[in-house]
């Protein structure tokens, strides 16, 4: 995601070879004076470095660190101290350490309402001018609590730091990553934090946001373009948790899951990580380490799964919800080649994401269509979906706000038989009907009653009780 150029090759000198011979002796990497970032992802070693200097003798290369916190954690002026402490604490033990931040608590949501009071439909490129204000604080008074301990720091907007974006403003996806003024920064043994969440467009030169949970996408893609050996994220919680503790007390802490897994949990509804970060930390090879902000316990590791790992992953990982979708229904669509694309090509023209689609079986020529959007483009995706309703001859178009999502993910699950008819048996003693189902290789997904949400999940945990391994499975 870096551009550099890579130096000519030179013949080593003999006291160079014979320094490069003793430090591998020890364990120790050795790099050239000049290393470029490969265009794919690099296999990541766990020794020291040693950079070779023609002027110099050889230099341990430090550890550089991404550390990515929240709004709940910066949310008054003692957690942005507490943050600061945390971060000067890192940079002692000589690590190069990269700071991300969002805006301070709620404030993101607080200028979203404060410009709807404004303007019911305010522009999309005023509103990202408004939103990242947020993170400029953030950027600003962290820098200000780093500075009291004595270390230095630097605060970068999202632009300054070279995140570079496309053009869609409050959804932009990252391009690109030049920067030379964080690396220049990090050089001089500053401290650098990043407004995490936005960027800037070079064709347009306008300032872009992320979208929500942005902050965790800047943070992956910044360890992933600098070489950052891990991207520490920084939430309210211990860890990614087998399910939500607000609903099932009794979760456990994931100690690891794989890129695989997480993205799974992520796309069902768990909250700690959105999938485009995971997305980047796998692609290019980035360790995820997941853990509160208010304790030094480890929390969860987010990484590739090697070959020997994978034969003991867990069959159930975890259990996600999400009550963010509403559900429509087109009845008695004709059942006929192209109905299905003209129903979903001008929802995706119009920017609607879908997810799960169920299609009944024809009578009489005719067949029902259901399928789930985001609740947040329900209102302006309701005249879309009637326009298509007409279009196709559909009898009727309904849509269901009270539903929710329920999930259960383990990778184990691929070669376990019998995992889906438990979640249905388990979910109909509880009395919670089924609207919906989806499934992949590693995910079962059930559309219920909003209101049975929690019962569901409640049941669920009760039957597997996540993490659970192939010695722990009960038949």
């Amino acid at each position: 995601m870096v551009r550099r150029e890579t130096a000519p090759a030179v013949d080593e000198p003999p006291i160079v070879v014979c320094t490069c011979l003793l430090f591998r002796l020890v364990g120790v990497r050795v790099l050239p004076s000049e290393t470029a970032l490969p265009d794919k992802p690099r296999q990541r070693s766990g020794g020291k470095a040693v950079r070779l200097c023609w002027s110099s003798v050889p230099v341990l290369d430090m550890s550089r660190i991404v550390q990515k916190f929240g709004g709940s954690s910066l949310a008054t002026p003692d957690r942005i101290k507490n943050v600061a402490s945390r971060v000067v604490n890192a940079r002692r033990t000589g690590a190069q350490v990269m700071v991300v931040v969002s805006a301070m608590g709620d404030t993101t949501d607080d200028l979203a309402t404060l410009a709807r009071e404004v303007n019911p439909n305010p522009p999309a490129r005023e509103m990202d001018m408004l939103l990242t204000a947020g993170e400029r604080i953030s950027i600003a008074l962290t820098a200000m609590a780093i500075a009291s301990h004595g270390v230095e720091a630097v605060s970068l907007t999202g632009s300054q730091a070279g995140i570079l974006t496309d053009e869609t403003h409050g959804a932009a996806k990252i391009q690109g990553i030049t920067g030379a003024r964080v690396t220049d920064n990090l050089s001089e043994g500053k401290v650098v934090i990043v407004a995490g969440f936005q960027g800037v467009s070079p064709r347009s030169k306008e300032i872009t946001t992320l979208g929500r949970g942005g902050s965790d996408t800047s943070a992956v893609a910044l360890a992933a373009a600098l070489e950052g050996d891990v991207a520490e994220i920084y939430t309210d919680v211990p860890g990614v948790m087998a399910a939500d503790p607000r609903i099932v007390p009794e979760a456990q802490k994931l100690d690891e899951v794989s890129y695989e897994v997480m993205m799974e949990l992520a796309a069902s509804g768990a909250g700690v990580l959105i999938p485009r970060a995971v997305e980047v930390g796998r692609r290019y090879g980035v360790p995820i380490h997941v853990r509160s902000s208010f304790t030094d316990s480890p929390g969860t590791w987010i990484r590739k799964a090697t070959e020997m790992e994978s034969m003991e992953q867990a069959i159930i990982s975890g259990i996600a919800h999400d009550a963010s979708e509403a559900k429509v229904t087109l009845r008695e669509v004709p059942d006929q080649p192209g109905v299905a694309a003209s129903i979903f090509e001008p929802l995706a023209a119009a920017g609607v994401n879908v997810d799960m689609i169920v299609q009944n079986v024809s009578r009489d020529g005719l067949s029902d269509i259901s399928f789930t959007i985001p609740k947040s483009s329900s209102e302006w995706a309701e005249e879309v979906v009637r326009l298509i309703g007409r279009q196709v001859k559909a009898s009727a178009v309904e849509i269901q706000h009270d539903i929710a999502k329920v999930s259960l993910v383990g990778a184990g699950m691929r070669t376990e038989p019998g995992v889906a008819a438990r979640v249905f048996r388990t979910l109909g003693r509880a009395g919670i009907n089924i609207e919906m189902i989806s499934t992949s290789t590693i995910r079962i997904s059930c559309v219920v009653d909003q209101s049975q949400m929690n019962q569901a999940v409640q049941a669920l945990h009760r039957e597997f009780r996540p993490p659970m391994i192939k010695s722990e499975r009960g038949v």
